[in-house]
Protein backbone atom coordinates (compact mmCIF):
# COMPACT_ATOMS: atom_id res chain seq x y z
CA UNK A 1 0.00 0.00 0.00
CA UNK A 2 3.06 2.54 0.91
CA UNK A 3 4.13 2.09 -2.89
CA UNK A 4 1.38 3.24 -4.44
CA UNK A 5 2.13 7.07 -2.67
CA UNK A 6 5.49 6.83 -3.55
CA UNK A 7 4.71 6.28 -7.13
CA UNK A 8 2.82 9.20 -7.24
CA UNK A 9 5.35 11.54 -5.16
CA UNK A 10 7.22 10.72 -8.28
CA UNK A 11 5.30 11.64 -10.93
CA UNK A 12 4.02 14.75 -9.11
CA UNK A 13 8.17 15.09 -8.61
CA UNK A 14 9.15 14.84 -12.05
CA UNK A 15 6.34 16.89 -13.68
CA UNK A 16 7.91 19.69 -11.81
CA UNK A 17 11.29 19.09 -13.31
CA UNK A 18 12.97 21.94 -14.89
CA UNK A 19 12.08 22.69 -18.39
CA UNK A 20 15.90 22.60 -19.28
CA UNK A 21 16.03 18.66 -18.62
CA UNK A 22 13.40 17.83 -20.94
CA UNK A 23 14.77 16.03 -23.82
CA UNK A 24 12.47 17.77 -25.75
CA UNK A 25 13.77 20.80 -24.50
CA UNK A 26 17.33 19.95 -25.27
CA UNK A 27 16.85 18.42 -28.89
CA UNK A 28 15.17 21.82 -29.95
CA UNK A 29 18.49 23.64 -28.76
CA UNK A 30 20.56 20.86 -30.25
CA UNK A 31 18.24 21.28 -34.00
CA UNK A 32 18.85 24.94 -33.92
CA UNK A 33 21.85 25.26 -35.55
CA UNK A 34 21.14 22.87 -38.20
CA UNK A 35 17.72 24.32 -38.80
CA UNK A 36 19.15 28.18 -38.85
CA UNK A 37 21.79 26.94 -41.67
CA UNK A 38 19.48 25.21 -43.53
CA UNK A 39 16.98 28.38 -43.57
CA UNK A 40 19.58 30.49 -44.72
CA UNK A 41 21.55 28.76 -47.28
CA UNK A 42 18.66 26.50 -48.57
CA UNK A 43 15.33 28.25 -47.90
CA UNK A 44 16.07 31.60 -48.83
CA UNK A 45 17.93 30.94 -52.23
CA UNK A 46 15.40 28.12 -52.89
CA UNK A 47 12.41 31.35 -52.96
CA UNK A 48 14.88 34.11 -54.65
CA UNK A 49 14.73 31.51 -57.34
CA UNK A 50 11.20 30.94 -57.18
CA UNK A 51 10.53 34.44 -57.81
CA UNK A 52 13.09 35.26 -60.26
CA UNK A 53 11.17 32.39 -62.13
CA UNK A 54 7.98 34.80 -62.15
CA UNK A 55 10.00 37.61 -63.72
CA UNK A 56 12.32 38.97 -66.26
CA UNK A 57 15.38 39.62 -64.00
CA UNK A 58 18.37 39.88 -66.14
CA UNK A 59 22.06 40.15 -64.67
CA UNK A 60 22.47 44.07 -63.70
CA UNK A 61 18.98 44.90 -63.48
CA UNK A 62 16.03 43.09 -60.60
CA UNK A 63 13.31 42.75 -63.21
CA UNK A 64 9.46 42.93 -63.26
CA UNK A 65 7.14 40.47 -62.38
CA UNK A 66 5.66 38.67 -65.73
CA UNK A 67 3.89 35.76 -64.19
CA UNK A 68 4.13 32.89 -66.09
CA UNK A 69 5.70 34.23 -69.44
CA UNK A 70 9.12 32.46 -68.60
CA UNK A 71 7.33 29.20 -67.83
CA UNK A 72 5.36 29.59 -71.22
CA UNK A 73 8.88 29.98 -73.08
CA UNK A 74 10.59 26.79 -71.66
CA UNK A 75 6.95 24.84 -72.82
CA UNK A 76 7.77 25.82 -76.43
CA UNK A 77 11.45 25.60 -76.56
CA UNK A 78 12.92 22.73 -77.89
CA UNK A 79 16.18 23.00 -76.18
CA UNK A 80 14.66 23.01 -72.95
CA UNK A 81 12.77 19.53 -74.00
CA UNK A 82 15.88 18.05 -74.99
CA UNK A 83 17.76 18.88 -71.90
CA UNK A 84 14.84 17.24 -70.26
CA UNK A 85 15.30 13.54 -72.17
CA UNK A 86 19.35 14.46 -71.48
CA UNK A 87 18.74 14.88 -68.08
CA UNK A 88 16.21 11.86 -67.47
CA UNK A 89 18.68 9.23 -69.79
CA UNK A 90 21.76 10.43 -67.79
CA UNK A 91 20.13 10.19 -64.45
CA UNK A 92 18.36 6.83 -65.24
CA UNK A 93 21.25 4.86 -67.31
CA UNK A 94 23.95 6.03 -64.66
CA UNK A 95 22.24 5.23 -61.12
CA UNK A 96 21.01 2.11 -62.75
CA UNK A 97 24.82 1.01 -63.69
CA UNK A 98 26.19 2.70 -60.75
CA UNK A 99 23.41 0.50 -58.37
CA UNK A 100 24.48 -2.74 -60.08
CA UNK A 101 28.11 -2.20 -60.38
CA UNK A 102 28.48 -0.85 -56.66
CA UNK A 103 26.43 -4.07 -54.88
CA UNK A 104 28.36 -6.32 -57.27
CA UNK A 105 31.21 -4.36 -55.65
CA UNK A 106 30.14 -3.97 -52.30
CA UNK A 107 29.53 -7.90 -52.06
CA UNK A 108 32.69 -8.85 -53.48
CA UNK A 109 34.61 -6.30 -50.74
CA UNK A 110 32.31 -7.73 -48.08
CA UNK A 111 34.19 -11.09 -48.81
CA UNK A 112 36.99 -12.35 -46.65
CA UNK A 113 39.85 -11.06 -48.80
CA UNK A 114 43.31 -10.72 -47.94
CA UNK A 115 44.19 -6.64 -47.19
CA UNK A 116 40.76 -5.96 -47.84
CA UNK A 117 41.50 -2.40 -45.88
CA UNK A 118 43.10 -1.68 -48.79
CA UNK A 119 40.49 -2.43 -51.27
CA UNK A 120 38.42 -0.24 -49.31
CA UNK A 121 40.76 2.51 -49.09
CA UNK A 122 41.63 2.24 -53.18
CA UNK A 123 37.46 1.81 -53.98
CA UNK A 124 36.99 5.18 -52.54
CA UNK A 125 39.57 7.52 -54.71
CA UNK A 126 37.14 8.31 -57.16
CA UNK A 127 34.70 9.67 -54.81
CA UNK A 128 37.49 11.78 -52.84
CA UNK A 129 38.92 12.88 -56.09
CA UNK A 130 37.61 16.13 -56.41
CA UNK A 131 35.22 16.35 -59.31
CA UNK A 132 37.19 19.02 -61.70
CA UNK A 133 40.04 16.88 -61.88
CA UNK A 134 38.44 14.38 -62.81
CA UNK A 135 36.47 15.86 -65.76
CA UNK A 136 39.87 16.84 -66.59
CA UNK A 137 41.29 13.46 -66.47
CA UNK A 138 38.15 12.56 -68.52
CA UNK A 139 38.50 15.03 -70.88
CA UNK A 140 42.13 13.76 -71.98
CA UNK A 141 40.63 9.92 -71.89
CA UNK A 142 38.25 10.88 -74.32
CA UNK A 143 40.49 13.21 -76.27
CA UNK A 144 39.70 13.10 -80.03
CA UNK A 145 43.20 13.22 -81.31
CA UNK A 146 45.52 11.52 -78.00
CA UNK A 147 42.91 9.31 -76.03
CA UNK A 148 44.23 6.23 -74.61
CA UNK A 149 41.12 4.52 -75.47
CA UNK A 150 41.71 4.68 -79.20
CA UNK A 151 44.67 4.16 -79.26
CA UNK A 152 44.75 0.73 -77.46
CA UNK A 153 41.90 -0.36 -79.49
CA UNK A 154 43.75 0.09 -82.64
CA UNK A 155 46.94 -1.46 -81.50
CA UNK A 156 44.75 -4.62 -81.01
CA UNK A 157 43.54 -3.84 -84.51
CA UNK A 158 39.59 -4.02 -83.08
CA UNK A 159 39.29 -0.72 -84.67
CA UNK A 160 41.09 1.52 -87.73
CA UNK A 161 40.24 4.99 -87.16
CA UNK A 162 39.98 7.18 -83.57
CA UNK A 163 36.95 7.36 -82.05
CA UNK A 164 35.56 11.02 -81.50
CA UNK A 165 34.23 10.52 -77.88
CA UNK A 166 32.68 14.01 -77.32
CA UNK A 167 32.38 15.39 -81.15
CA UNK A 168 29.28 12.70 -81.62
CA UNK A 169 25.90 13.41 -80.02
CA UNK A 170 25.54 9.40 -79.12
CA UNK A 171 29.36 8.77 -78.28
CA UNK A 172 29.10 11.92 -76.13
CA UNK A 173 26.00 10.99 -73.83
CA UNK A 174 27.42 7.67 -73.71
CA UNK A 175 31.29 9.32 -71.78
CA UNK A 176 29.44 11.54 -69.89
CA UNK A 177 27.40 8.69 -68.51
CA UNK A 178 30.53 6.42 -68.12
CA UNK A 179 32.39 9.25 -66.50
CA UNK A 180 29.44 9.69 -64.46
CA UNK A 181 29.01 6.04 -63.07
CA UNK A 182 33.17 6.04 -62.65
CA UNK A 183 32.74 8.81 -60.02
CA UNK A 184 29.63 7.59 -58.76
CA UNK A 185 30.59 3.75 -57.93
CA UNK A 186 32.31 4.25 -54.79
CA UNK A 187 29.22 6.43 -52.81
CA UNK A 188 27.03 3.20 -53.80
CA UNK A 189 29.20 0.65 -53.17
CA UNK A 190 30.94 1.94 -49.32
CA UNK A 191 26.92 2.47 -48.34
CA UNK A 192 25.99 -0.70 -49.38
CA UNK A 193 28.79 -2.46 -47.61
CA UNK A 194 28.29 -0.68 -45.15
CA UNK A 195 24.43 -2.39 -44.43
CA UNK A 196 25.91 -5.61 -45.84
CA UNK A 197 28.00 -5.56 -42.36
CA UNK A 198 24.93 -5.23 -40.13
CA UNK A 199 23.69 -8.32 -41.24
CA UNK A 200 24.14 -11.03 -38.94
CA UNK A 201 25.69 -13.99 -39.77
CA UNK A 202 23.71 -16.21 -38.05
CA UNK A 203 20.72 -15.67 -40.43
CA UNK A 204 23.20 -16.59 -42.90
CA UNK A 205 24.74 -20.61 -41.42
CA UNK A 206 21.11 -20.76 -40.60
CA UNK A 207 19.81 -20.46 -44.48
CA UNK A 208 22.85 -22.73 -44.97
CA UNK A 209 22.05 -25.27 -42.85
CA UNK A 210 18.31 -25.09 -44.49
CA UNK A 211 20.37 -25.96 -47.66
CA UNK A 212 20.32 -22.78 -49.10
CA UNK A 213 22.47 -21.96 -52.50
CA UNK A 214 23.99 -18.83 -52.91
CA UNK A 215 21.33 -17.12 -55.11
CA UNK A 216 19.18 -18.35 -52.30
CA UNK A 217 21.02 -16.28 -49.50
CA UNK A 218 21.70 -13.41 -51.56
CA UNK A 219 17.60 -13.20 -53.29
CA UNK A 220 16.10 -14.41 -49.17
CA UNK A 221 18.68 -12.85 -46.89
CA UNK A 222 20.82 -10.48 -48.13
CA UNK A 223 18.17 -8.64 -50.67
CA UNK A 224 15.36 -8.01 -48.39
CA UNK A 225 17.39 -6.70 -45.07
CA UNK A 226 19.47 -4.79 -47.31
CA UNK A 227 16.15 -2.54 -49.30
CA UNK A 228 15.99 0.10 -46.61
CA UNK A 229 19.70 1.17 -47.44
CA UNK A 230 19.59 0.38 -50.83
CA UNK A 231 16.19 3.07 -51.06
CA UNK A 232 18.28 5.33 -49.07
CA UNK A 233 21.22 4.90 -51.38
CA UNK A 234 19.87 5.39 -54.31
CA UNK A 235 17.59 8.29 -53.15
CA UNK A 236 20.98 10.30 -52.86
CA UNK A 237 22.35 8.74 -56.20
CA UNK A 238 19.85 9.83 -58.06
CA UNK A 239 19.84 13.73 -56.91
CA UNK A 240 23.36 13.79 -57.30
CA UNK A 241 23.10 12.27 -60.58
CA UNK A 242 20.29 14.59 -61.50
CA UNK A 243 21.88 17.99 -60.36
CA UNK A 244 25.06 16.96 -61.90
CA UNK A 245 26.79 19.91 -63.60
CA UNK A 246 30.37 20.47 -63.12
CA UNK A 247 31.36 16.84 -64.94
CA UNK A 248 29.42 18.20 -67.99
CA UNK A 249 30.33 21.65 -67.81
CA UNK A 250 33.97 20.87 -67.71
CA UNK A 251 33.60 17.82 -70.61
CA UNK A 252 31.40 19.11 -73.20
CA UNK A 253 29.68 22.16 -72.01
CA UNK A 254 26.38 20.99 -73.23
CA UNK A 255 27.57 20.07 -76.66
CA UNK A 256 28.03 19.04 -79.22
CA UNK A 257 24.43 20.12 -80.54
CA UNK A 258 23.02 20.28 -76.92
CA UNK A 259 23.22 16.66 -76.86
CA UNK A 260 24.24 16.55 -73.30
CA UNK A 261 22.74 19.51 -72.01
CA UNK A 262 21.41 18.88 -68.91
CA UNK A 263 18.16 20.66 -66.88
CA UNK A 264 21.62 22.36 -64.67
CA UNK A 265 23.80 22.99 -67.20
CA UNK A 266 21.11 24.87 -69.27
CA UNK A 267 20.30 26.70 -66.01
CA UNK A 268 23.26 27.93 -65.98
CA UNK A 269 23.94 28.61 -69.76
CA UNK A 270 20.65 30.86 -69.58
CA UNK A 271 20.85 32.51 -65.93
CA UNK A 272 24.41 33.42 -65.94
CA UNK A 273 26.39 33.08 -69.11
CA UNK A 274 23.55 34.50 -71.16
CA UNK A 275 22.29 37.15 -68.45
CA UNK A 276 18.77 36.16 -68.10
CA UNK A 277 18.15 35.22 -64.60
CA UNK A 278 14.64 34.49 -64.87
CA UNK A 279 14.44 32.32 -67.46
CA UNK A 280 17.57 30.43 -65.53
CA UNK A 281 15.89 30.62 -62.62
CA UNK A 282 12.72 28.98 -64.25
CA UNK A 283 14.46 26.45 -65.46
CA UNK A 284 15.90 25.39 -62.04
CA UNK A 285 12.83 25.84 -60.37
CA UNK A 286 11.32 22.52 -62.91
CA UNK A 287 13.83 20.67 -62.19
CA UNK A 288 12.00 20.90 -58.48
CA UNK A 289 9.06 18.35 -58.82
CA UNK A 290 11.65 16.02 -60.69
CA UNK A 291 13.47 15.81 -57.69
CA UNK A 292 10.75 15.85 -55.23
CA UNK A 293 8.96 13.01 -57.15
CA UNK A 294 12.38 10.77 -56.45
CA UNK A 295 12.47 11.51 -52.68
CA UNK A 296 8.75 10.76 -52.47
CA UNK A 297 9.22 7.42 -54.50
CA UNK A 298 12.15 6.05 -52.03
CA UNK A 299 9.31 7.29 -48.81
CA UNK A 300 6.63 5.49 -49.75
CA UNK A 301 9.11 2.18 -50.90
CA UNK A 302 10.11 2.61 -47.48
CA UNK A 303 6.84 2.74 -45.69
CA UNK A 304 5.67 -0.20 -47.77
CA UNK A 305 8.72 -2.30 -46.88
CA UNK A 306 8.03 -1.15 -42.94
CA UNK A 307 4.65 -2.33 -43.34
CA UNK A 308 4.56 -5.45 -45.07
CA UNK A 309 7.14 -6.13 -42.26
CA UNK A 310 4.69 -5.57 -39.52
CA UNK A 311 6.54 -1.97 -38.52
CA UNK A 312 4.54 0.85 -36.69
CA UNK A 313 5.10 4.47 -37.57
Amino acid sequence: MTSIPAAAETRATSSRAPLSESKGFLSFWFMLPAAVLLLVFLTYPLGLGVWLGFTDARIGRPGIFIGLENYEYLWEDGVFWLSVFNTLLYTISASLLKFALGLWLALILNENLPIKSFFRAIVLLPWVVPTVLSAIAFWWIYDSQFSIISWALMEMGLIDHRINFLGDPTNARASVIAANVWRGIPFVAITLLAGLQTIPQSLYEAATLDGAGRWQLFRYVTLPLLTPIIAITMTFSVLFTFTDFQLIYVLTRGGPVNATHLMATLSFQRGISGGQLGEGAAIAVAMIPFLLAAILFSYFGLQRRRWQQGGGD
